[in-house]
């Protein structure tokens, strides 16, 4: 991403100039997932393979944060274009809380999952954000607008999980 602006590189994304082309409320999602990756890559940073999948205290593990991440993006994504689940991301959405796979991979997941979700709100920010949408089994009522939105504030919550657990992680290691 080139920055538009002489910003230090620590700047957040909103701040560093890009996506300038993507009208505003799609720019505030890219921007909120472009930040979740940066966070979430610093924070698994140095976590271990045993790490990753405890859960200290009985709080969710980051192994499930990071699936979940993925996962619901795609599908509240999925309802804001208009479409229903598929087979296959029910299936996914129970794979979830497996207690399996290593960092690299489920970073890999994270990674590939983020990247295509900005494609995919670039796309959809040039829509009618009024246009209603419907989400779940049971339809309830939203518009596209809305599920843009809820996928930045999903994404940050659990970004902000799984760096409040790498942490709790690394101060259990002491």
């Amino acid at each position: 991403m080139s920055t538009s602006c002489n910003l230090p590189p620590t700047a957040e994304p909103w701040m560093r100039g890009t996506h300038m082309d993507v009208p505003a409320p799609g720019r505030a999602v890219i921007h909120a997932l472009e930040l979740s990756h940066e966070d979430v890559t610093r924070a698994l940073d140095d976590i271990t393979e045993d790490e990753l999948h405890d859960k200290p205290f009985g709080i969710s593990s980051l192994a499930f944060h990071l699936r979940h991440l993925a996962g619901s993006t795609d599908r509240l994504l999925t309802y804001a274009e208009g479409q229903q689940l598929t087979p296959a991301q029910l299936a996914e959405l129970k794979r979830e809380s497996e207690n399996s796979g290593t960092v690299a991979e489920l970073s890999a997941e994270f990674k590939k999952a983020i990247a295509l979700a900005v494609s995919r709100v670039q796309l959809l920010a040039t829509q009618d954000l009024e246009t209603p949408r419907a989400i779940g089994r049971k339809q309830l009522p939203t518009t596209l607008g809305g599920a843009m939105i809820h996928v930045a504030d999903h994404v940050q919550r659990h970004t902000g999980q799984i760096v409040t657990t790498a942490k709790l992680l690394r101060a259990l290691r002491s």
